[in-house]
């Protein structure tokens, strides 16, 4: 009954720290480096810590892009930007005689038009290849073929 006695029964579940045996009154089997200090024991000079550097007074250079959209040329005149001046155009048209006229020419000579009727397609714009032109540097920016 002695044995009984030595041990007192206890009123209360052990702590986390007494079930798994971590007691803070045993000594660690290796230092704890402190702040400031390598883990050999060593001391080191680090730097006090800023946060993030503040940010440098470099100008930021924009380069703004405009992608130009295909233009689409027909028998009337464009607004547009003139990829050889750069300026904002309505384009200049020109006609000239293309497949459509001569293909009309050749109809009507079939057909029995001579004594020159047939020759009638080359006065219609309406039949004839259409150019687009910029009216201030005179370059020849797009065309349009009727066949």
């Amino acid at each position: 009954m002695s044995a009984a006695s030595a041990n007192p029964i206890p009123s209360a579940p052990p702590s986390y720290d007494e079930a798994v045996g971590i007691n803070v009154n045993y000594p660690h089997p290796y230092p704890i480096p402190g702040p400031g200090q390598k883990p050999d024991g060593k001391e080191t000079n680090l730097p006090p810590h800023m946060g993030q550097p503040p940010p440098a007074n470099n100008p930021i250079t924009v380069q703004t892009v405009y992608v130009q959209q295909p233009v689409m040329f027909y028998d009337r005149p464009v607004q547009m930007r003139c990829p050889s001046c750069n300026q904002v155009i309505v384009t200049r048209l020109s006609y000239d005689s293309g497949a459509l006229t001569w293909l009309s020419c050749g109809g009507l000579c079939l057909l029995g038009c001579i004594a020159g009727c047939c020759l009638i397609p080359f006065c219609i714009d309406a039949l004839k290849d259409v150019d687009h032109t910029c009216p201030k540097c005179s370059a020849l920016v797009g065309s349009y073929k009727r066949l």
